[in-house]
């Protein structure tokens, strides 16, 4: 086992050889977020905020009158321009709440949670082990700069395309998701671009089942 012949002080170069860093750019530490994972995220986390937003029932008065004689329209707040608005307010502020896991290629490496890696690091640390990454430890677990740069690209696509996300919410989000609306039909023209979207972390179990199907392989070698 690797972790059993550590030595007491862990460079960054192990981290890296943890974490699976083996591209040129992913050796240099930093691979930003591509269009089509800040745009899975954003519409992920959009959906989220609206699905909490939702379970209100209550019914709102919207208009103005100067002698209020003229009544004002009354709507069901989850289908209401505010509740739209109050959605989209700091929904990109939700993207800090992501983790870097450097051990997976995929659109997945954008993840809550800490990450494999720093669970591990975390470990040693625990059990005395010195580990040294360049940078304090209460830092470890800030948002890296690829999660911080992802809100400024979620940010940027909120801005450019406000009007499509607008047009979803008041006539398709009943016949099909934010994801296909927003970034499949408008952000993403080639469909090339689009793999990351069918991108998923899978269940425990099938983590479990192709862990133990490699360990079978291994053995019949």
């Amino acid at each position: 086992m690797l972790l059993k012949r550590l030595p007491g002080f862990v460079t960054l170069w192990v981290v890296l050889q943890l974490a699976g860093a083996d591209s040129p750019e992913e050796e240099q530490g930093v691979r930003y977020a591509n269009r089509c994972e800040a745009c899975k995220i954003l519409a992920t986390e959009l959906e989220a905020r609206l699905g909490e937003t939702g379970k209100s029932h209550d019914v709102i008065e919207i208009g103005y009158s100067v002698d209020d004689v003229k009544p004002k329209k009354r709507t069901e707040y989850r289908r209401s321009e505010l509740r739209l608005l109050e959605s989209l307010e700091n929904v990109c502020e939700r993207v800090l709440e992501y983790n870097l896991h450097k051990e997976r290629s995929d659109s997945t490496r954008f993840a809550k949670g800490m990450s494999q890696t720093f669970q591990t690091l975390h470990g040693l640390v625990d059990k005395g082990v010195k580990v040294d990454l360049g940078i304090p430890y209460e830092l470890w677990d800030k948002p890296p700069v690829e999660v911080t740069q992802m809100k400024t690209q979620c940010e940027n696509l909120l801005e450019e395309y406000e009007e499509t996300i607008s047009e979803w919410y008041f006539k398709h989000q009943d016949e099909k998701s934010l994801k296909k609306h927003l970034c499949e039909d408008h952000v993403l023209k080639k469909k090339a671009e689009r793999e990351c979207l069918k991108e998923q972390l899978a269940p425990p179990e099938a983590k479990k089942a192709k862990r133990e199907k490699a360990k079978g392989d291994k053995e019949e070698l």
